[in-house]
């Protein structure tokens, strides 16, 4: 699996993935650090994320349960490296992402906003712990 910077020509693939209009992908490309993961130049993950308030915030995360585990190994790296913490927001049912979370270290935080009429719960990993 190889991880990489997105690019403006993969805002149609992280559109299927997310069943989000290509226009928002295209802007969170712009917008955010994104970063995807291949197989034989297939994306089949992506996390974008940034930084402040010396939080690392993962602002979405899609793909298989082994590209997701991948992925978070570069936001958690660059919290490491600036000795921040990292925090996202789960749907309670997204099973594929929580289990590659969980797997990392991060730990439940509390519940997060409802999102469409979908609650989330919010994890927490402290780099430097």
């Amino acid at each position: 699996m190889q991880v990489r910077d997105a690019v403006e020509a993969d805002a149609g693939r992280l559109a299927e993935l997310t069943a989000a209009p290509r226009d928002v992908m295209r802007n969170l490309i712009h917008d955010r650090t994104v970063r995807v993961a291949e197989i034989d130049d297939e994306i089949v993950g992506f996390v974008s994320f940034d930084a402040r308030e010396r939080t690392v915030h993962i602002t979405q995360m899609e793909g298989t349960a082994d590209a997701c585990s991948r992925l978070l190994e570069e936001p958690m790296g660059f919290a490491a490296g600036e000795d921040m913490a990292v925090e996202l927001l789960l749907p309670e049912s997204n099973d594929t992402v929580q289990a590659a979370v969980d797997d990392a270290g991060f730990e439940r935080d509390g519940t997060g906003p409802t999102f469409d009429g979908t609650p989330t719960v919010r994890f927490r990993y402290d780099s430097h712990r």
